[in-house]
């Protein structure tokens, strides 16, 4: 597996499975030591990227606004920073 695009040019969807590859790779132990540390780094950085984009979707859906009955009013802007 030779490093693809950067984590940040992946959608979520592919991201998440090269660093499901990555982990079945790991703990199969049959990487060399350098390989599996290069492994390790890439799968961290999917890994980060991966939780930045969940971060960013669960802040999305709670800027839906809710009456006192719980029910959806409505939404409110999500900036993201």
């Amino acid at each position: 597996m030779e490093a693809g695009p950067t984590p940040e040019k992946m959608t979520f969807e592919d991201a998440l499975k090269e660093l499901e590859q990555i982990v079945a790779r790991l703990e199969s132990g049959d990487e060399q030591l350098d390989k599996s540390i290069a492994l390790y780094e890439r799968g961290s950085q999917l890994r980060r990227q991966c939780a930045e984009r969940l971060d960013a979707a669960q802040a999305r859906i709670e800027a839906i606004r809710l009456d006192s009955d719980g029910r959806p009013t409505g939404t409110t802007p999500f900036a993201a920073g």
